[in-house]
């Protein structure tokens, strides 16, 4: 690879908005939304909820010539929804489903019948390694009681192990999608913390786009206003985030985002907002050699953060525990209501009534036992989550407390409590 390599990537990303039957104008938006990707031939175009497989069969057709390589991950019982359109050849696929997606009897919010995952493409690019992530966390429906949070922070989690695990041979890494996630939400947070990911929006010296980056805004006409009515300007969940490895420096030349309007047509492509970003990336000359990432002030940040997730995670557990101890109690009261039907259909006497209540009272038990395994479960998944958080807070720490710089901090903070002691 040349001294001067440098490479130029154009990325597109944008949350479809496709639900069969329920989202308007689904198919012109699918239409127009292909127009524009053969119009700007980006290099890459990462999908989130096109939850129509006839809808990626589409835009691969229509794609084919600007895009010839494409790839539809399928999960659940829905699918991901996740898709990406790429001109440059793939060379590996892989993906993983979230343990923990929601709840399966909330139907009206369906998260858990999609199967939310990651999934990674490998590219060799001039002999460069890019690894490219495209995800969807689950959705935050209500800001003040959010029931899933422990779930969308375990999702965070296992998105930054897998980014962590997966990336060790990349020289480039770039995930894009939508987190669910505001800038300043502990998943997040935690995310950018472990995983060392820049975002696009906070390091571009060229942004145009929706007022403070929002990827859903008021104007457009496809959002609830109710839910952003707290929120002005809109808000920012769907994200480009980026990083490159030693000896390779990586930065976001130009963000653009779509302002509740079509580019060309005017009307909205989506309920988000879709993200441009150009990114460059070439050798990295001793000026821009990144410094450690994992510095004192980096390392007390991740050890807060970690502290924070942990404890968030514990929460949700013990919410997970009861429900399921609930679950155990209903079962215990299930089997003992039907010996009791059993002792009365026997005897005769009441044994219609008893027939009567026979079904119900199995259809009862059958309810609570399918609760409580799933909590169970939940439980599980969440106590496993956070058993990582506790090992890497342990590692975390120690290594904070080995450092000589911070030991350096912490001897001259002494010093100067003596001194004011003395005083």
């Amino acid at each position: 690879m040349k001294p001067n390599f440098s490479l130029r990537l154009r990325i597109f990303n944008l949350n479809c908005w496709g639900i069969p039957y329920l989202s308007k104008h689904r198919g012109d938006r699918v239409k127009r939304l292909g127009d524009f990707l053969n119009m700007e031939s980006f290099d890459l175009a990462l999908l989130e909820e096109v939850w129509s497989e006839q809808d990626f069969q589409y835009l691969r057709q229509k794609l084919l010539p600007t895009y010839p390589a494409s790839h539809y991950f399928r999960s659940g019982v829905i699918g991901s929804g996740l898709c990406v359109f790429s001109k440059h050849p793939i060379q590996e696929i892989t993906q993983h489903v979230y343990t923990l997606n929601g709840y399966p009897y909330m139907i009206h919010h369906g998260d858990w019948f999609c199967g939310k995952a990651v999934g990674l493409l490998v590219l060799h690019l001039s002999g460069l390694v890019l690894n490219v992530y495209v995800t969807h966390l689950h959705a935050e429906y209500n800001r003040q009681k959010d029931i899933y949070l422990a779930h969308r922070v375990a999702q965070a989690w296992e998105l930054a192990q897998f980014i962590h695990h997966t990336s060790k041979k990349a020289d480039v890494v770039l995930l894009c999608g939508d987190l669910n996630l505001h800038p300043k939400d502990l998943g997040c947070r935690l995310l950018k913390e472990w995983t060392g990911l820049h975002d696009a929006y906070l390091e571009t010296r060229d942004f145009k786009g929706s007022e403070e980056g929002c990827t859903m805004v008021p104007e457009n006409c496809y959002v609830n206003q109710r839910e952003l009515q707290p929120f002005p300007f809109g808000i920012r969940i769907d994200y480009v985030l980026y990083k490159a490895v030693s000896g390779f420096y990586i930065s976001c030349k130009t963000l653009r985002t779509t302002t509740g309007r079509d580019p060309h047509s005017g009307t909205p492509l989506s309920d988000h907002e879709a993200l441009m970003a150009t990114l460059c990336v070439r050798h990295s000359p001793p000026q821009h050699t990144p410094s450690p990432t994992h510095g004192p002030a980096e390392r007390s940040r991740l050890i807060s953060v970690l502290k924070e997730a942990w404890a968030e995670l514990d929460l949700g557990m013990a919410q997970a525990r009861w429900w399921a101890t609930f679950a155990g109690y209903v079962i215990g009261l299930g089997l003992l209501l039907l010996a009791l039907l059993c002792a009365l259909a026997a005897g005769g006497g009441v044994r219609e009534v008893a027939i009567m209540l026979w079904a119900p009272s199995v259809g009862l038990l059958l309810g609570a036992g399918a609760v409580y395994l799933f909590h169970m479960q939940e439980a599980k998944g969440l106590s496993r989550a956070r058993a990582e958080l506790q090992h890497m807070l342990g590692r975390a720490r120690e290594a904070h407390d080995l450092d000589p710089e911070s030991q350096a901090a912490l001897f001259l903070g002494q010093q100067e409590g003596d001194r004011s002691e003395e005083q």
